[in-house]
């Protein structure tokens, strides 16, 4: 998604960017000190500071059939997760996948946040019962033996009917709006590079995954890059706002009146 800005193949409209890659959970909590101008950050991570900073409609990762996993080593019903007695590892507390965990499963409060990588292991070695997967190791745990008790976005899309929300781009509200357009431009234009050019950005990727085959690294881009990367459009932006709706009605997040969108 941003190979075509870091490397220049693009127009960047005279913007200068400097790239900083950490874990998403790393990022929602620089988010929140407002050390950047331009951040990816979880769409649950964004309520806590949308009064400092504003989502494009560009470059999300949102869609269907994409939502994070709760897996176990061993076999383990949705009851017993409802019986809250669990040790559950999350990717993070302001991550969706953890505002998704609390949706479905209300009484599971014992949670506890991990590197979502690490997670794997952790449930492998015994230390937790159940975790959430996110990003590409939606498509390696039932190779490591691990069993699947519930997809959350499939919990989501039953009951908003709406594409689940995953990932957004912000940049700060107090930018010039002239250069938060922009800079929603430069990224929609990167997108659209890497779908023309699909092959261009593999280099980037490679550099950057954690470890997988390439036939996985296909899979993860197929699965959270796609046209709402390009532009959210009508669906999308009720997705989202639908998510901010419920989250607000449930006292989940801060209500700000700042529009959502540059």
């Amino acid at each position: 998604m941003f190979d075509a800005i870091v490397n220049n193949r693009i127009d960047l409209e005279g913007l200068t960017f400097t790239p900083h890659l950490a874990d998403v959970e790393a990022l929602n909590r620089e988010t929140f000190a407002g050390t950047a101008d331009v951040t990816k950050l979880s769409y649950h991570a964004y309520a806590f500071c949308r009064p400092n900073y504003a989502l494009l409609t560009a470059g999300s990762a949102l869609g269907r059939n994409c939502g994070p996993l709760l897996i176990s080593a061993r076999p383990i019903s949705p009851e017993q997760v409802r019986s809250g007695t669990l040790r559950i590892a999350i990717p993070g507390v302001y991550t969706t996948a953890n505002f998704l965990l609390g949706l479905a499963f209300p009484e599971a409060t014992d949670r506890t946040p991990l590197v979502f990588s690490d997670i794997e292991g952790a449930l492998l070695d015994g230390r937790f019962d159940a975790g959430v997967i996110i990003h590409e190791n939606r498509f390696t745990y039932q190779d490591k033996g691990l069993h699947r008790i519930a997809d959350l976005g499939e919990f989501w899309e039953g009951e908003t009917g709406t594409p689940i929300p995953l990932g957004a781009i912000a940049v700060r509200r107090s930018l010039p709006d002239d250069v938060k357009q922009a800079v929603n431009r430069v990224v929609r234009r990167s997108v659209e590079y890497a779908f023309a050019h699909r092959d261009a950005s593999l280099p980037y990727v490679r550099a950057h995954a954690q470890e997988m085959s390439e036939a996985v690294m296909y899979k993860h881009i197929d699965l959270y890059v796609n046209a709402f990367s390009v532009d959210l459009g009508v669906e999308g932006t009720r997705a989202v706002t639908t998510m901010f709706d419920k989250a607000a009605a449930l006292n989940l997040v801060p209500v700000s009146p700042e529009p959502l969108f540059v």
